[in-house]
């Protein structure tokens, strides 16, 4: 199948942009008051924990409209869709809309592992969630998205060395309103979203609000043993949340918190031999519609949530406790190696290329619970000094079940009995106590600095048995492994502000950010040879990040421009990283002794007419890790029959230990860049109006670029993807109550390579293809 190329797409996109009539940026806007429609709203932000106007804040932040959310999640898309829509954010998984994986200015996790440890903080109004199958809890009826780069290691603490995504959802109001949407489109998606806001009486209201998505399978298995059309990709998902607001006078509010995720669908769609050995893109074996597999597909999560924000205003000072509770489970099954059969087989039994063996997992979270509570005091003078304070408890109950499946079967093991069983707990417990304050030296000059100890721990237990009749090339020896670790540690910032005039702010700011020590354990497939139990679990030690970074914010053009540069240097000493994949397919922990980061981050706004507003916005991005002696093993080992002596990938990294039959080569990754870690990204919109009657037809479209990423640690000629272009347009009539609009994600249908698995053979999974469809909303 001949793919589109990359000039093609290019050429499609700038049309497409010029058509719609300009560059824009990507994630720009918190409407606020408005007294001239001819000026750029103001956006105020929270990202101090208390709202300012994001120009005043000496922070790299980006946010996103209330118009472009809407049209990047036109077609049901998940979080994934936030990825390239600010500078310097990349969100990929493979686990499909389970598991999210954030990166920030590079910085991230590829562990594709329940337990594992990210540099990119979710936060949740005002509650962090710190597990991966919290992370991808939808999001619907919001009130902001921000995106803040850089250590967050004060007011947030813990694991956030490189930023925070943050959400915050729409709250309870003293109006009885409301809306509802819903949109159909390609695969028979649909896309539904109510919310309804009710004065219960002078002291009390609610708002409950709902979404429902679903889409049909739509990619067919073409296995020649067991075709089947319409087998994969499909999902149902339902989420809500339901808020009680009590105000008993005017100095206090209590608000309650509910929220509900059932997510049943299928999983990522592995996609076996699309890379081919020395040549880099996708090959002849990948159809957008069509795998073949044998194994089984599915994935179900289901999440609760019970939280309370309860704040008093005591005059001088504010007292806020935010405290919530979060259980859950989840259980996700793939066909790891993509394809069906194995080489041992009969060539037609066997497939797409060539499959060494089977490799057939279930990973499962049978309990989850993570419990957080905040306190905190914040000043509420309108004086020079101005200053917070407070007290974080975090504690998590986490259980893994990991499950290998005999595919094939043999004498003793039906097809599809589990064979390798590994059972993981994990408990942490962490607190923190921070302290911020912002002093104005003068009218135009301010300075602000914070302080923050952080204590974890974390106790670890991994459990291993094996079906006694199962084939014996991954015998070692079994049993059980404990582990512990803990460390405290000193975060803080400190940021001046200048006002050089009404309309440009310069900012400087330094901070120190903190990862708490990490176990991985995922012993499935652990090394075949003697070496023992526990060299199959691995620790990462604690990091820290020393970051600077300095920018400027302005607005001008009488209030109809807004342009937000900054540039940031960062060294991440004793670095996590995760070697993934391999010959065993395994996650091990590693640290580096440095990994060096520096870039610029740009936010533009314009609004050369009324009618008109355009966004812009690029970072470039420059990684690299520093550690003479760092190594780690290439794509899965070497066959003896078929590639004698050569690896499954061309690595183009220093060879420390050639490769082996059975044994992958051992390269040096000093010097690399990090994984899913792109230089450039940029991203662009539109947005038009005419109007019309009692309402207005408008147009909006929407852009992202990022250039070359690697999947893994080491660099090959396979295992990457040199760019990916993706844009949407949305067109409709909307008035105060009605909105009416045709969609299109993905309009160029860009194909590009997302990630990989690399043990077994050439294995990759794909981005999001085209989706169109019509949408309609009211307001009551």
């Amino acid at each position: 199948m001949r793919l589109p190329s990359h000039t093609q797409i290019s050429c499609l996109a700038l049309a497409g942009a010029m058509l719609a009539g300009g560059l824009s940026q990507p994630a720009l806007a918190q409407d606020g008051e408005q007294a001239d429609p001819s000026a750029l709203t103001e956006i105020i932000v929270t990202a101090q924990r208390r709202e300012e106007n994001l120009q005043d804040v000496p922070l790299s932040i980006s946010t996103i409209s209330d118009e472009k959310l809407a049209a990047i999640g036109s077609g049901g898309q998940d979080v994934r869709a936030l990825s390239a829509r600010v500078p310097s954010l990349v969100v990929e998984s493979s686990f499909g809309r389970t598991f999210p994986r954030f990166y920030i200015r590079g910085l991230g996790n590829t562990d594709f592992d329940f337990n594992a440890s990210q540099p990119v903080s979710l936060v949740y109004d005002d509650v962090v969630l710190e597990n991966p199958i919290l992370k991808g809890f939808p999001i619907f009826d919001l009130d902001r998205v921000e995106v803040l780069r850089g250590p967050q290691g004060t007011l947030f603490g813990r694991n956030t060395p490189a930023g925070i995504v943050k959400f915050d959802s729409v709250k309870p109001s003293d109006e009885t309103d409301g809306y509802a949407k819903v949109s159909y489109g390609r695969f028979n998606a649909v896309n539904a979203q109510s919310a309804f806001n009710l004065q219960l009486g002078e002291k009390v209201s609610t708002r409950f609000s709902v979404m429902y998505q679903r889409q049909d399978d739509w990619i067919d298995n073409v296995n020649p043993s067991a075709p089947q059309a319409n087998a994969l990709e499909g999902y149902d998902e339902f989420a809500a949340r339901l808020q009680l607001l009590i105000q008993p006078d005017d100095d206090t509010e209590l608000l309650l918190t509910g929220q509900y995720r059932n997510l049943d669908g299928t999983a990522r769609v592995f996609r076996a031999n699309v890379f081919t050995r020395g040549q880099g893109g996708l090959n002849a074996n990948y159809r957008r519609d069509a795998v073949s597999t044998d194994g089984q597909n599915e994935q179900k999560v289901k999440t609760y949530n019970l939280a309370g924000r309860f704040s008093h205003d005591f005059g001088p000072v504010s007292l806020v406790s935010v405290t919530s509770y979060w259980t859950g489970d989840a259980t996700s099954v793939g066909d790891v190696d993509g394809g069906f059969g194995a080489n041992f087989l009969p060539p037609a039994l066997f497939g797409p290329g060539d499959i060494p063996f089977t490799a057939e997992t279930r990973d499962s979270v049978p309990a989850l619970s993570q419990f957080t509570q905040e306190i905190r005091l914040e000043s509420n003078n309108d004086g020079p000094l101005s200053y917070q304070a407070g007290f974080f408890y975090f504690d998590e109950r986490l259980r893994i079940v990991s499950e290998n499946y005999s595919t094939l079967g043999d004498p003793l093991n039906a097809p599809g009995g589990v064979n390798i069983l590994v059972s993981q707990r994990q408990d942490s417990e962490a607190f923190g106590i921070f302290g911020s304050l912002t002093y104005a030296l003068t009218d135009q000059l301010s300075i602000t600095g914070g302080l923050r100890y952080n204590n974890d721990k974390r106790d670890y237990f991994v459990a291993r048995t094996q079906d006694t009749q199962f084939p014996t090339f991954l015998q070692n020896p079994l049993g059980s492994v404990t582990r512990s670790v803990k460390d405290d540690n000193i975060t803080w910032d400190a940021s001046i502000t200048y006002a050089a005039t009404d309309d440009i702010n310069l900012y400087a700011r330094a901070a120190k950010g903190y990862r708490a020590p990490s176990i991985q354990g995922r012993i499935l497939f652990p090394p075949a040879t003697a070496m023992p139990l526990e060299d199959g679990v691995t620790i990462g030690n604690s990091e820290t990040i020393q970051s600077y970074e300095a920018g400027v914010k302005t607005t001008f053009l009488d209030g109809r421009a807004r342009l937000n540069l900054n540039g940031f240097y960062y060294d991440l000493n004793n670095a996590q990283l995760t070697a993934v994949g391999g010959g065993i397919n395994a996650n091990r922990l590693i640290n580096a002794d440095n990994v060096r980061g520096y870039g610029l981050e740009l936010d533009g706004e314009l609004k050369p007419i009324p009618n008109l507003l355009l966004t812009a916005g690029i970072s470039y991005n420059n990684t690299e890790i520093q550690d003479a002696g760092l190594t780690t093993a290439a794509c899965g080992a070497t066959r003896v029959d078929t590639f004698p002596n050569v690896s499954l990938c061309t690595p183009l990294d220093p060879i420390v230990v050639p490769a082996a039959p059975f044994s992958a080569a051992i390269v040096s990754i000093n010097g690399n860049s990090l994984p899913q870690s792109p230089r450039w990204i940029a991203s662009w919109t539109a947005s038009y109006n005419i109007p019309v009657g009692n309402g207005d037809i408008y147009a909006f479209t929407d852009w992202s670029y990022r250039s070359k990423i690697n999947f893994f640690l080491y660099d090959s000629v396979e295992f990457q993807d040199k760019s990916q272009l993706e844009g949407g347009l949305r067109i409709g009539y909307r008035t105060d109550r009605f909105d009416i609009a045709g969609f299109v994600r993905n309009i160029t249908n860009d194909q590009s390579a997302v990630g990989a698995i690399d043990f077994n053979n050439l294995t990759g999974f794909v981005n999001e293809p085209r989706i169109w469809g019509v949408e309609a909303g009211v307001k009551f």
